[in-house]
């Protein structure tokens, strides 16, 4: 899949190296973060005494969870009905 563009595109194929590099300089700073914000949340409910808090925080993580899940199995999906259609286009 990676090789669809540079097909498309041969004379702009090393743009595809400029692009996963901003997008991992990018996550870096991203996931660290989301590493030093989720004890905010612990710490919070620590001093208030409210577990209520730390459920906020599981919540938003379960959430990005099932979001990704879902993404992961549509995109199988996706892929799966294209698979069928070329295949059954073959077929006279």
């Amino acid at each position: 899949m990676n090789t669809f563009a540079a097909e498309l595109y041969p004379d702009d194929a090393y743009m595809k190296y400029l692009v996963l590099i901003d997008l991992y300089a990018t996550a870096l700073p991203f996931y660290f973060a989301l590493y030093q914000a989720m004890p905010l949340f612990y710490l919070l409910a620590e001093k208030d005494d409210a577990p209520g808090i730390i459920v906020i925080g599981m919540v938003m993580i379960f959430a990005s969870m099932v979001i990704a899940v879902f993404a992961a199995v549509l995109q199988k999906l996706l892929k799966e009905a294209i698979d069928i259609k070329s295949e059954n286009d073959l077929t006279v």
